[in-house]
């Protein structure tokens, strides 16, 4: 997962827990913050730390245990939204747009739980399939 929220080649489930073991490095972090066009507040709210937690660490320092689980869950959706949506921008578009099927909630403000990233997994996935949503 070199490229976190990129799109080519998303990787299995059992890569995903191999690479949350390993933790993700700040480089890492770096570019899923641009993928997502996220600032450095709106990501600590989606991961359930302080700015600081994310600001502080090195370039190649790694985040250990449920954060970087929590890095590589987001990273994940992100991929699977640019997959579905054929690029960045668009679903980063969408992600912001308020969605009836989450009761008129952007899918941004529900994605800093697992349930949210799930839901808005799902919904990504009927849009793929040409279901509206």
């Amino acid at each position: 997962m070199e490229q976190l929220g990129d799109s080519k080649d998303l990787p299995t489930t059992i890569e995903k827990m191999e690479i949350s073991k390993e933790g993700i490095t700040k480089m890492q972090l770096e570019i899923l913050k641009s993928v997502a066009d996220l600032d450095y507040g709106t990501l600590a709210g989606l991961l359930s730390v302080t700015r600081a937690t994310l600001i502080n660490k090195k370039k190649e320092e790694r985040f250990i245990g449920p954060l970087s689980e929590r890095i590589v869950s987001l990273a994940d959706l992100y991929a699977y939204g640019k997959k579905v949506f054929g690029e960045a921008e668009r679903f980063n578009a969408w992600m912001n747009d308020p969605n009836r099927a989450l009761g008129g909630k952007t899918p941004l403000e529900l994605i800093d739980n697992q349930f949210g990233r799930e839901e808005v997994k799902n919904i990504i996935g009927r849009i793929g399939w040409g279901v509206y949503s």
